[in-house]
């Protein structure tokens, strides 16, 4: 019985591979990816937060919202003992947790976290889509100041323009306060109501549920139905216009370009005011690269005695990865040595195995060959391997105390004393 990784799961190699339609890219490329998301969060102060990738179960269905699919259809889920869990399908909500359970809020000052790890959803699998998947995303925590809004969409912006992403759009909205939206609610439940029968399953069941959920419609004739529905703006109080006006003049002035999306609703329940997405034509018909908004409200959903402002944006790696292949953005391969140390004969070898681990801890890459192959086998491995030079050791030059350092590239070759070989390698490094 050979066993294989579960549909929608997906296995990171050191090299590239193709995965029956879909490129995977290697291990060094993530590391890549992954360190310039830091880079951009260190840039902007956010400090790195880890959570469990399970949580009480209950804990995600206050924050998401029991309406939404993820609640309904999409969680892993599974009990031991008494006690009911999920496999996290999103990170604000274990994010809020901890801020609450550590009482992060007596660090003082507004709470900037960023946190980058897997997530996992029962949905079926699809382009960009996997049922575990790779999140990163910020939360700003403590403050209900507009900037927090302008600054966590600055932030994810910086993501994309730090891979050197182009033609990207970003549509930002505004959902009112939780007094607000109750209201447009009702009035978009009245709008489509007469016309429940052309409507589908999904859709007359979030009309009565939660019937904003409708506004994300993919159909073309429930897009139709929408185009006389009332717009959110009109419904929303003066304070939140205000909000919101504000968030935009602060986009304005950091030369952030933005389309108002009077339709556009963040599919999760906890978003208030701002709601915000970034997409890329470049991934077809699922277009979103990122999105977020401000969501005041989760706190006390999930239990808090106190409201706790906030706001933040996730993205998803694999679909990052799309825009970088699109776009033809060179990602880095597997790391090269500097140098791997090819050696003939018994005592050669001896010698070799102990030099390679003194390279290392002088902080060198540094391979060597361990079956005990011919110096044609070990050059092509070398050669394979890309590495800078071929560090060469025989009988003659352990009796000189001095190895033949060969350059890969250029074919060159000279004579360097065993005790200068390190600094030799790190000079062919830069």
């Amino acid at each position: 019985m050979t066993f294989q990784n579960i549909p929608g799961t997906f296995d990171i190699l050191p090299d590239a591979y193709d995965a029956g339609g879909a490129m995977v890219y290697g291990s060094a490329a993530w590391r890549h990816v992954e360190a310039t998301v830091r880079d951009v969060m260190r840039r902007f102060g956010f400090q790195e937060i880890r959570t469990p990738v399970f949580e009480p179960t209950d804990l995600v269905a206050r924050g998401v919202g029991g309406t939404t699919d993820i609640v309904q259809k999409e969680m892993f889920a599974f009990t031991k003992g008494s006690t009911d869990y999920v496999l996290r399908p999103e990170i604000t909500a274990p994010v809020m947790r901890s801020y609450l359970q550590h009482h992060l809020a007596q660090r003082g000052g507004t709470q900037k976290l960023y946190y980058i790890g897997p997530c996992f959803r029962a949905e079926r699998p699809q382009r960009g889509r996997f049922r575990q998947f790779h999140q990163f995303g910020t939360e700003t925590l403590g403050t209900d100041d507009p900037r927090a809004d302008a600054e966590t969409i600055a932030c994810m912006v910086a993501v994309y323009d730090a891979f050197g992403i182009t033609g990207t759009r970003l549509r930002i909205n505004t959902l009112g306060d939780a007094e607000s939206r109750p209201r447009y609610r009702e009035a978009l439940r009245a709008h489509l109501a007469p016309h429940a029968d052309q409507l589908s399953e999904t859709s007359r069941r979030r009309l009565d549920t939660n019937p904003l959920r409708i506004l994300d419609t993919k159909s073309p004739d429930e897009q139709t139905l929408l185009e006389d529905a009332p717009l959110l703006i009109d419904y929303v109080d003066d304070a939140s216009r205000a909000h919101y006006e504000t968030v935009k003049a602060l986009l304005t002035s950091l030369d952030i370009d933005f389309v108002e999306d009077p339709r556009l609703v963040r599919g999760l329940d906890y978003y208030t005011q701002t709601a915000f997405e970034l997409e890329s034509d470049d991934l077809g018909a699922q277009s979103a690269l990122a999105g977020g908004g401000r969501y005041d409200g989760l706190a006390e959903a999930v239990g808090s005695k106190q409201a706790v402002p906030a706001v933040g944006f996730a993205a998803g790696f694999e679909r990052l990865f799309l825009a970088l292949e699109a776009q033809q953005v060179a990602l880095p391969d597997r790391p090269d040595p500097a140098a791997f140390l090819v050696a003939l004969g018994e005592e050669a070898e001896r010698w070799v195995f102990a030099a390679a681990h003194r390279l290392r801890k002088a902080g060198l890459a540094v391979g060597l060959d361990v079956r005990g192959r011919s110096l044609k086998a070990q050059m092509k491995e070398a050669n394979r391997q890309n590495a800078r030079t071929a560090v060469i050791v025989g009988k003659d030059e352990l009796a000189a105390q001095a190895a033949q350092v060969k350059d890969m590239e250029t074919g060159e070759q000279c004579s360097v004393p065993f005790d200068e070989l390190a600094e030799a390698l790190k000079r062919s490094e830069v």
